[in-house]
């Protein structure tokens, strides 16, 4: 796999989407974070602070979201999105009901994803 990011604990994947949205996994299978040895905790958040506020500087979002549901992967994961008000699902989650057709304009995902790795 090509990941925008991965260690020995984790690696961080992108979700194809309208908005940027990013996504945390442990290498090993833990099924709930509590489940989780406190240093792979302690990356998961390290990477989460750093992603939410690059999200911020970049984008400028409305909002971001942070998920871990994980009931069709129980694998421990975070979802990481930048919402808009412009966006399809705004307010609802990205997996709720749709909006509206989005109008978003957006600077380039592919430079942020470039200008991340460098920070990650």
């Amino acid at each position: 796999m090509n990941y925008i990011y991965e260690n020995d604990l984790i690696y961080i994947d992108v979700e194809k989407s309208e908005i940027p949205w990013l996504k945390i996994f442990t290498k090993e299978n833990y099924k709930e974070f509590c489940h989780c040895p406190q240093n792979v905790k302690n990356e998961i958040w390290s990477k989460l602070d750093i992603i939410e506020k690059e999200m911020i500087e970049y984008f400028n979002p409305e909002k971001i979201n942070i998920a871990s549901f994980g009931n069709y992967v129980p694998h421990v994961h975070f979802h990481i999105m930048a919402r808009f008000k412009q966006d399809s699902y705004f307010p609802e989650p990205m997996w709720g009901k749709k909006q509206r057709e989005p109008s978003l304009v957006l600077p380039s995902f592919e430079e942020f994803y470039m200008n991340l790795k460098n920070k990650l």
